[in-house]
């Protein structure tokens, strides 16, 4: 499965706000608070398919400004341009931001759960839940997170990897959030080096004067799994963006690309770890 961001869980180390993290967080006052929202989640997959990777990104966009504190899903007023109209964020799904609604809807119908779990923990928890759903591994996600209440566009600014970073750009990013190369390769998603059987499938998807709001599969091998396949799909020349093919052409990141193509089941190690 081709993920725009398949490093998500490793932005749990991140700084993400004053609170205490930590595991069942919720077990004494909501118990049934990561239930509910799986749910919530495993209905949503059901009527919209691009789910997954729309709240894979959602959950990345959102951490790499400010930390993981939900305020990519703050709504820009007269006075403020929030970061969700950032230029960066204008291709971010309607679906990623409904799944987070559904789940927070889903938690308000129980009465003593209502305004009590915040938008940055739900984030956290159906980020698991997506990925564990349709077949990646479950890990258990630490709460406690206290919601932004800022959210700026230009907060936004030089903030997020580009279609176009070379590896020297990416790893600058990530370097920034405490994070190393083999964090980086978890998921960066017209490459010169691109397959040749790969690029006319891409132009009958996408042909020229397409309608902007047309949604595709980045995946043309398992586009509903988590799996290990982008990485098959580098190796094949099948990276969609200039930042996914360079992480196979770059001698840097190349070997892990290989690991983690040939081992699934270490892939997914990594991925939680």
């Amino acid at each position: 499965m081709n993920l725009l961001s398949l490093l998500l869980p490793l932005f749990l180390s991140l700084n993400l706000s004053s609170a205490q993290l930590r595991r069942n967080f919720y077990a004494g006052s909501f118990p049934n608070v990561e239930q509910i929202v799986r749910n919530a989640l495993g209905q949503k997959i059901q009527q919209s398919s691009i789910t997954v990777p729309v709240v894979l990104r959602l959950y990345f966009h959102d951490c790499f400004v400010n930390g993981c504190d939900a305020s990519v899903m703050i709504e820009s007023t007269k006075y403020n341009k929030a970061e969700k109209d950032h230029p960066d964020n204008l291709s971010l799904s309607g679906d990623g931001f409904d799944a987070i609604v559904k789940a927070k809807q889903a938690l308000d119908a129980v009465p003593n759960c209502r305004n009590k779990v915040s938008c940055a923990d739900i984030i956290t928890i159906a980020t698991r839940d997506v990925v564990n759903i349709v077949g990646g591994p479950w890990y258990d996600v630490e709460l406690g997170r206290l919601d932004g209440l800022s959210s700026t566009a230009a907060s936004v600014e030089g903030m997020l990897p580009q279609p176009t970073d070379d590896v020297n750009k990416l790893t600058s990013h990530f370097a920034k959030n405490g994070l190393s190369l083999d964090d980086m390769i978890h998921g960066v998603k017209k490459d010169p080096s691109i397959n040749a059987t790969y690029l006319p499938q891409l132009k009958d998807l996408c042909p020229k004067d397409v309608d902007p709001r047309k949604e595709i599969f980045m995946d043309p091998i398992t586009p509903g799994k988590f799996d290990n396949v982008y990485y098959q799909n580098l190796q094949q020349g099948r990276g969609l963006f200039k930042s996914d093919q360079a992480l196979f052409t770059d001698p840097r990141s190349k070997p892990t690309v290989n690991l983690w193509a040939s081992n699934g089941q270490l892939y997914n190690q990594a991925f939680v770890n």
